[in-house]
């Protein structure tokens, strides 16, 4: 796939991402500054973390009105497919292309540190290099990433499976333990019903190398290179 990532002043997780696309596709990716509004040509378009606008009024809700994200909603809407991490994920749901909302950990902390992905699905674009129920470390690294969205919106989510991944032990249990900044049923990440846009708020991104602590955020790479 040919990426493009979407940089908005105060975004910090860029050349992470580019590292970890460039490390599985061979291909480095497009750096795309918030003010453009020409996406073509690209397969997949990534939103990546950081402090979008400083996280001014609520995380991502300044860079959800920048120019770029009409050319997002467009790319998706053509068939293009959409990946944001963290603050990328704060900033999709900020611009309605994901359900829900992002709020204080339930610790009222900045958590950074260590977590563990059960993989819930395995037949999509993302995750088709993993093993459904296959458990992955990540890094968590944010104050706003408690997952939270009604009933009816979480039972949807649920009933169409569009959990990409939930907060687990590390065998695999879904626990209240593991689940370390409150989020709704252990949510870490989802899908859109057509299962090409995908918003997470841990870092799989950090982890595609054994020098930088472990490869267990590359099979998402791998399988959006395939």
């Amino acid at each position: 796939m040919k990426a493009g990532i979407i940089v908005f002043p105060g975004i910090n997780r860029e050349r992470d991402m580019a590292i970890a696309l460039e490390r599985s596709s061979g291909r480095a990716p497009r750096m795309v500054w918030h003010t453009e509004t020409d996406l073509d040509g690209l397969d997949l378009v990534v939103i990546p973390g950081g402090f979008s606008y400083g996280d001014y009024l609520r995380c991502g809700a300044m860079a959800a009105q920048s120019p770029v994200m009409d050319a997002v909603r467009r790319h998706v809407a053509r068939g293009g497919y959409l990946l944001g991490a963290c603050n990328g994920f704060q900033i999709m749901v900020e611009a309605g292309l994901l359900p829900g909302a992002l709020l204080r950990n339930a610790s009222l902390r900045f958590l950074a540190m260590d977590c563990h992905l059960r993989v819930e699905r395995t037949d999509t674009a993302f995750t088709n290099h993993y093993q459904r129920g296959q458990v992955a470390r990540a890094v968590l690294a944010h104050g706003e990433g408690n997952y939270f969205a009604d009933d009816a919106t979480l039972d949807r989510l649920e009933g169409e499976e569009l959990v990409a991944f939930r907060y687990a032990t590390p065998v695999g249990e879904i626990t209240p333990e593991a689940n370390l900044n409150g989020s709704a049923r252990n949510i870490a990440g989802i899908y859109s019903p057509d299962l090409r846009v995908l918003g997470l708020m841990p870092h799989l991104e950090n982890l595609v190398d054994p020098l930088t602590g472990g490869t267990d955020g590359k099979p998402l790479f791998d399988a959006l290179a395939a």
